[in-house]
């Protein structure tokens, strides 16, 4: 995931990865299931609500499954692997009425076979290995997993992806390491701050050096303009060429009927919305003719600790190198601590708690602060071409092999850090070698299949997600297969390392069309699709499947679960709060 973890576990990956993984797959199968049954999910359908042609468990009770794929979610592992083959099982069974249960069984089993434990952790010991250097790209350890990916593609059968003859997508990035020094001049007294522990500063302008002297401050709460909402932080101030103090997520308004709770009425209440995301609240400040949009870091709100921000921003960063090198970008993006706000606004006069209570209110106006910013960044460039890797199985029938289900997963993690004393890889065993794996393992299963799928399935492993989603967003603005003839995108980003669930975690909060299938499928096998758990954290706008979403296709995210067997009730979220707090980047 994006700004997300820097799991460090080379040669420590757990039996699990692989187990675990393919069962929160569930997501996968059950959206191919509805594929191959012809039902239409194309965008028009859903938007028109017409979706009444077949439901997923009509399919699923004309198509029985035979008993020796009925699993539990307390199966031993090898019979964990056959949650997934029981949804492949499903998948051709609804692609056909010609045979029985049993002897469909028999049809399937080369494809059942070939989603393993043992084939998992092969793919994941090997891209997460330290031959590959973490896996950033523009380094060696791109050219040895595009490499891997593409072999592996064709050795299970997969045609080139790209219409060019090749397994790969060239995606133009640059590399920008940036150098910034930032201070604040208040009457006659000015303040210099410290990179990286009192800030980060970049820019997505590829240019060497960004500067600006005596921007005025201004504070403009949560920077969000949400006609939706009839919310505009913007409101009656010129903002051009200044500098924007901002607060992290989306206001938390409180329920007029019940103050211990969120309105869920104004920007979904708990759960995040796209409005509070860092990359939203750059975006609008570049609209509105800001020079620097400057936010105020706060664990809660942000989903991670600061030293996730220092972390990544301290390193080299990666932009799509565009043709106008991106000089629509606001020229500074700049976090800061809360400790460094406090100080900053107290010295103007303000309070900050003060400030933020009135920020969550639609009659907030922004309030210009007596300081000025001065912000220099010097920067290394670098450009290069990066891949998406692409694998191709062509559906089988005629007239809807045109039309295509995408599975992706981002190969690349944070590579090496040589600043750091001994370990220097971040590995990404979890983040994302097993999401590389699954998708091979996906690719070697459909590839048995006979016949295959009614519709052509792509298997994407992209480029640059820890940068910003860049592979997918290069995918989606220059598609190589129609999007309006892309049916679905389902992506495998991490797994859950740590034991078996009852339950499936719907990561989506609501924004996806696959839900209900994901909802049925879970039942089907005896769990249940559960939402999730940390809406405020904002997953569904942190994975490569949001650049396919926000341009109209059908995507799917999940999460492992956390009604974990066999552990305390609040096993799962201590788990994950442990994550965030040691293993995040």
């Amino acid at each position: 995931m994006d700004l997300s973890e820097h799991d460090r576990f080379p040669g420590r990956t757990h039996h699990y990865l692989a187990a675990e993984k393919l069962r929160t797959l569930v997501a996968n199968w059950v959206a191919l299931a509805a594929k191959q049954a012809g039902m239409k999910l194309r965008r028009e359908i859903y938007e028109s609500g017409d979706s009444h042609d077949v439901t997923i468990s009509k399919i699923c009770d004309a198509h029985p499954p035979s008993q020796s794929y009925r699993v539990t979610g307390r199966a031993p592992l090898q019979k964990e692997m056959k949650i997934a083959r029981w949804f492949l099982a499903i998948l051709c069974a609804s692609a056909t009425s010609l045979f029985a249960a049993d002897e469909l069984a028999l049809r399937l089993q080369p494809a059942l076979e070939a989603i393993t434990p043992d084939g998992m952790l092969a793919h994941i010991k090997v891209v997460a290995s330290d031959d590959f250097e973490g896996r950033s790209p523009g380094t060696k350890g791109e050219e040895l997993s595009v490499k891997y990916i593409a072999d592996q593609f064709k050795q299970i059968g997969l045609k080139p992806g790209n219409p060019d003859g090749t397994y790969t997508q060239e995606v133009p990035l640059a590399g920008i390491k940036s150098d910034p020094k930032m201070s604040f001049t208040i009457g006659d007294k000015t303040t210099e701050l410290k990179f990286p522990d009192d800030f980060v500063a970049s820019s997505a302008r590829i240019q060497p050096e960004i500067k600006t002297d005596k921007s005025d401050v201004v504070f403009v709460g949560y920077g969000i303009v949400a006609p939706e909402y009839g919310w505009n932080d913007y409101k009656d101030v010129d903002i051009r060429g200044k500098t924007l103090l901002m607060l992290i997520g989306d206001p938390p308004i409180p329920d007029p009927k019940d103050s211990s709770k969120l309105d869920d009425k104004m920007f979904k209440g708990k759960a995040m919305t796209y409005y509070g995301r860092w990359t939203y609240k750059y975006e609008i400040a570049a609209q509105k003719g800001a020079a620097a949009a400057v936010i105020i870091h706060e664990t809660g709100p942000a989903g991670y600790p600061y030293s996730v921000v220092k972390t990544s921003w301290a390193k080299e960063n990666y932009e799509i190198d565009s043709p106008n090198k991106n000089m629509d970008a606001v020229e500074v993006r700049s976090w800061i601590t809360l400790d460094v706000a406090k100080k900053l606004l107290a010295d103007c006069g303000q309070d900050f708690d003060a400030l933020k209570k009135s920020a969550i209110t639609r009659e907030f106006r922004p309030v210009t602060l007596n300081a000025q910013a001065n912000i220099d960044i010097k920067q290394q460039l670098r450009s290069f071409k990066s891949h998406n890797v692409i694998g191709k199985l062509e559906g089988s029938d005629a007239k809807l092999r045109d039309e295509y289900v995408i599975y992706t997963a981002h190969w690349d993690h944070l590579g090496r850090h040589p600043e750091l004393q001994g370990d220097q890889i971040f590995n990404g065993a979890i983040d994302n070698a097993s999401g590389v794996a699954s998708v091979i393992q996906l690719g070697a299963a459909f590839t048995k299949l006979n016949p295959p799928p009614k519709r052509s399935m792509l298997f994407i492993a992209t480029t640059a997600e820890e940068a910003g989603l860049l592979g997918a967003k290069f995918y989606a603005e220059h598609p190589l297969y129609p999007l309006e003839k892309t049916l679905a995108d389902i992506n495998i980003d991490t797994v859950n390392p740590w034991g078996k669930t009852r339950d499936i975690e719907d990561l989506s909060d609501n924004n996806s069309m696959l839900d209900d299938m994901l909802a049925a499928a879970a039942k089907r096998n005896g769990r249940v699709m559960t939402p999730n758990s940390q809406p405020e954290k904002g997953s569904f706008y942190r994975a490569d499947h949001f650049e396919f979403s926000k341009r109209g296709v059908p995507a799917l995210y999940t999460g492992g679960g956390k009604d974990f067997i066999g552990k305390p009730a609040d096993f799962g979220q201590q788990k994950k709060d442990d994550y965030t707090a040691h293993h995040y980047h």
